[in-house]
């Protein structure tokens, strides 16, 4: 229909068409931002990349020790300075911890990644 306008990525129609400030396909029904910044970076999201206390990059299955105690919240427990964590896996999780894991004697936990150092 309108040459200036680029074709739906989904399905590759040429019948796309504006609604406000979005692009509007009627074959699929996609639609997506006018913009191409926007566009470009929502095809390829930046992968975060997670450090631990000392500026190491942290990988999933990667074995990992505490470096300050760490006081468990809602239970007596500490985790002690030097505890090894094996297996970890780099997550969004609340608020700023990043890394889920399965601390030994202890279960199942969240830690933050500024409080490991890579082994």
């Amino acid at each position: 229909m309108n040459d200036s306008l680029p074709p739906c990525p989904e399905c590759s129609s040429e019948y796309t068409y504006e609604m406000g400030a979005l692009l509007v396909c009627p074959e699929c029904a996609h639609e997506w931002s006018a913009s191409p910044e926007t566009d470009t970076d929502a095809e390829t999201p930046a992968e975060a990349v997670i450090k631990d206390a000392v500026g190491n990059v942290l990988a999933d299955g990667d074995t990992v020790t505490v470096v300050k105690d760490l006081k468990i919240k809602g239970s007596s427990t500490v985790i002690k300075v030097g505890t090894k964590v094996r297996g970890i896996r780099l997550v969004n999780g609340v608020g700023d911890h990043d890394i889920d894991c399965k601390v030994d004697g202890v279960g199942p936990m969240q830690l933050k990644s500024s409080v490991v150092k890579k082994i």
